[in-house]
């Protein structure tokens, strides 16, 4: 099997995590979104929605993040997707809250409108205004993610056994680390946070360069969330 992908994408991030814990044997190839080789060939015609992450596993491709990490779990009979049903169920479902709802505000609205400049918006008042509606979304599904789904007892999000879920989310929130967020505000996020970074025994490694993005932004005025 081939990924490719970059190592601070926050959609590539979940699968290299997964495939680096689990010891899955993927080879991987670096995209590099800075110099836009997403957007030239050959990896356009591999994937011509333009972005990473993409699995290839010999005539098979795949080209969502929430389902490449089911499908190596499947492949590789991994217990991070529960065979029972509605457990299962539970873990597509929080999968697909992560996409459909949360995502689409935080990164998209508050996040890279911030960070990346391709993300700009035409003038300083739409920037400004953009960036402030993102945030106010942001911070409501935090609320609702802080209380609804982990609550004060849940130790990772659906329960006391860690899923693709949790790899899939942790990927995914985790980009408020960029514009340094604390996420103090949310204790059952926070605590959440620990707990899979805990778990993950190679989350240090295979961060390293997320982390380098990390402390280039440390000096720029950002919006954070705290």
């Amino acid at each position: 099997m081939k990924l490719y992908m970059h190592p601070v994408s926050m959609t590539s991030r979940p699968v290299r995590l997964f495939i680096h814990e689990k010891g899955i044997p993927v080879d991987e190839e670096v995209v590099d979104l800075f110099t836009g080789a997403h957007h030239q060939e050959p990896f356009a015609s591999i994937n011509p929605n333009k972005l990473v992450p993409v699995l290839e596993d010999g005539d098979f491709r795949l080209t969502e993040s929430s389902a490449i990490l089911k499908y190596l779990a499947e492949k590789n009979d991994l217990p991070e997707y529960p065979k029972d049903l509605k457990r299962r169920a539970r873990v597509n479902e929080i999968m697909d809250w992560f996409n459909s709802n949360f995502y689409r505000d935080y990164a998209y609205g508050f996040i890279y409108p911030q960070v990346f400049p391709h993300h700009k918006r035409p003038t300083e008042e739409a920037h400004a205004e953009t960036i402030k509606w993102g945030k106010a979304n942001a911070e409501n599904w935090l609320g609702i993610l802080n209380d609804y789904w982990i609550g004060p007892d849940r130790k990772f999000l659906t329960g006391d056994e860690i899923t693709i879920a949790d790899y899939f989310g942790i990927g995914l929130i985790t980009l408020g680390e960029v514009v340094h967020s604390d996420f103090s505000k949310y204790p059952n996020v926070k605590r959440w946070m620990d707990n899979v970074k805990a778990a993950i025994g190679k989350w240090g490694e295979v961060n390293e360069v997320f982390y380098g993005l990390v402390e280039s932004t440390r000096d720029q005025p950002l919006e954070a969330i705290r």
